[in-house]
């Protein structure tokens, strides 16, 4: 028998985040990753969203790196299977794929906020606004 554990990230802090509806009385993390939070310069406005949509999830935080941290949390949890949501990060796929060589990982898809194929700079919500209000508003 499959015992899965959530992994919820920045893609989708939602309550209606598909892995949490589909599994909603498994254990559940968030790791804030230490590498992009220095990469992005991420501000403390900006954390603080983060943390104040946290403060919404029934998720365990954790901070360190992501792949360690999630398997730890499963191993912790005799979990063996990570199940989360679609993102289009490339740092996403990095920490997936590092986690599948220990453990299986689910990817759930996520219904999109609008439709749109072009190049979007996700560093700046006021980018993505720019652009998403468009199509958003139409």
């Amino acid at each position: 028998m499959t015992k899965p554990i959530v992994w919820v990230h920045g893609d989708c802090l939602s309550p209606h985040n598909p892995a949490l509806q589909k599994y909603p009385d498994v254990p559940a993390i968030w790791v804030w990753d230490d590498a992009l939070i220095a990469e992005w310069q991420l501000s403390l406005k900006r954390l603080t969203f983060i943390y104040e949509c946290l403060l919404e999830l029934p998720v365990v935080i954790r901070r360190g790196n992501v792949a360690q941290e999630i398997l730890a949390f499963a191993q912790e949890h005799h979990a063996d299977l990570v199940v989360t949501t679609a993102s289009p990060s490339p740092r996403f796929a990095n920490i997936s794929k590092e986690m599948e060589s220990s453990l299986a990982v689910e990817v759930l898809p996520v219904e999109p906020f609008f439709d749109y194929d072009g190049y979007i700079d996700l560093k700046r919500f006021s980018r993505y606004w720019k652009v998403a209000q468009k199509y958003v508003w139409e």
